[in-house]
């Protein structure tokens, strides 16, 4: 699972690997966040065919929590932050999605909490990231949503775009951006690798990261289900040798709050429990 992550990167530093264009949309929410929760604006990297038929590459502002295109209300994307690797193909929420509309969804760590081996007490936040400082590529999907009159104050300005034939302040005509982070089973707790075993005993969900490689050809767009069922696979099996990268320290209970900020957040602290 991932319901709280990291990222600190500028919209610029995301768009290097990838030589892509940063779109507008991410202007207004380009600060660090140290604390991202569902329906926060985040980053993006994603390809697009445009209307010339050229593909362009870009980074953009999406809603974090998945909002399916025949969804009546946004409200049911803050629980579809994360896609399940093993249902993605099927699950009537999400198997549009990664069939047509995939990207890559930067950060720069993410934190789960571990609760004491007893069942009892407070749990641990810790905080995971790759060991080199450079930056994770969860597999993502995204979906765009029509905003109904009516909810145009339920959605951040930033994660909507006009329809081709509204205007800017037409709330009828607004698409809602919004996205979702793939995962897989976590490492056996047991793993010879332990770094892969920490996160196994961590959380028993973990999050698909992907090489820039990997991650290029993710977003690619298509509509073919037997190459999107390829590119999960791939990406399933990939996740572990990229999590293998990663390491995780205790940090401060601080983050169980989502209003606090702040680099500090991700310093190490001494664990609650041993």
């Amino acid at each position: 699972m991932c319901g709280r992550y990291v990222i600190a990167r500028t919209p610029g530093q995301l768009a290097l690997p990838f030589d892509a264009r940063v779109d507008d949309s991410i202007a207004d929410s380009a600060a660090p966040n140290w604390n991202v929760a569902p329906t926060h604006t985040v980053p993006v990297v994603l390809e697009r065919l445009a209307e010339d038929g050229q593909l362009l590459t870009e980074v953009h502002a999406a809603r974090w929590g998945l909002v399916p295109s025949w969804a009546k209300d946004v409200s049911v994307g803050s629980k579809m932050f994360n896609a399940r690797s093993e249902t993605v193909m099927e699950k009537p929420s999400f198997r549009a999605a990664v069939t047509a509309r995939r990207c890559a969804v930067p950060a720069d760590g993410y934190y789960e909490w571990r609760a004491p081996d007893t069942g009892h007490g407070k749990k641990q936040p810790y905080f995971v990231h790759p060991q080199d400082g450079a930056p994770i590529w969860f597999a993502g999907i995204y979906e765009w949503w029509r905003v109904p009159g009516d909810a145009a104050a339920a959605v951040r300005g930033e994660q909507t775009r006009p329809g081709r034939a509204a205007s800017q302040d037409d709330a009828a005509g607004q698409w809602l951006l919004s996205c979702s982070i793939l995962t897989r089973e976590a490492p056996d707790a047991r793993d010879e690798n332990p770094h892969l075993a920490a996160l196994g005993a961590l959380h028993h969900r973990l999050p698909a990261g992907m090489d820039e490689g990997t991650a290029r050809e993710w977003i690619a767009p298509d509509k073919d289900k037997e190459h999107t069922r390829a590119l999960v696979d791939r990406v399933v099996a990939q996740a572990f040798e990229v999590a293998s990268g990663w390491r995780m320290h205790p940090v401060s209970p601080e983050v169980g709050s989502v209003a606090n900020q702040g680099a500090h957040l991700v310093e190490p602290q001494e664990p609650l429990f041993a």
